[in-house]
């Protein structure tokens, strides 16, 4: 069935409609291919610099990309114009916040347990940097369609990218402020980003992803 005629059958689903899930599908193949360039240097330069922070963001990375691929598989074929795909991306999305959060608890209280302290990464701090200039840019294009197509799938994974952003600028502080003796910021950080971890994936299953 052509999208024209999808649309005779749905007058809801306006040209409009259409165009923005197919911005919606095209920006998540978008960050998907940089995802999988973000948490390969992520990973690789936190594991070098023993930073709890660093390894979770690269992780957090792993997590929005399965963000990313259930907003793809929901506006593809005649999944774009139905109810259930969206209510089945919206607690895909939700579960994919919550994969995040036990990791980075588990972590911190590993390295914490063995001593471990975070230190400068050149390779972290570059690719952490890029990070914290796109990511806010793709997360406020996703929340605003996902209010415009009232999805809170597209919207979840928008703010999965917002909290990447975060969690960028908070490694970058935590990296410098070690250099100063505050190493315990960085463990900090990585349990603050799972709190808000749970509390995006706890909204996203209730469907208020587009509502804050």
């Amino acid at each position: 069935m052509v999208p024209d005629q999808r649309i005779r059958e749905h007058p809801a689903a306006s040209a409009d409609w259409m165009r923005a899930a197919r911005a919606a599908r095209s920006l998540s193949v978008a960050t998907l291919v940089w995802l999988g360039v973000e948490s390969t240097l992520g990973l690789a330069a936190g594991l070098v610099a023993h930073s709890v922070a660093l390894i979770g963001w690269g992780l957090c990375a792993v997590v929005e990309a399965a963000a990313s691929m259930i907003v793809v598989w929901r506006f593809t074929g005649a999944r774009t114009l139905s109810p259930s795909a969206e209510t089945t991306a919206r607690r895909a999305v939700a579960v994919s916040f919550w994969m995040l959060a036990p990791y980075l608890v588990i972590h911190v209280a590993y390295d914490l347990g063995a001593g471990h302290r975070a230190v400068p990464s050149t390779l972290g701090i570059a690719v952490t940097a890029v990070s914290l200039v796109s990511m806010p840019v793709l997360g406020i294009a996703k929340r605003r369609l996902g209010a415009r197509l009232a999805s809170p799938s597209t919207a979840g994974e928008g703010t999965q990218n917002l909290i990447c952003a975060a969690m960028a600028a908070g490694v970058l502080a935590g990296l410098w402020l070690n250099t100063i003796g505050w190493w315990w910021v960085d463990p900090a950080v990585a349990v603050a980003l799972a709190a808000v971890a749970v509390r995006e994936g706890r909204r996203a299953w209730r469907g208020h992803a587009c509502c804050h």
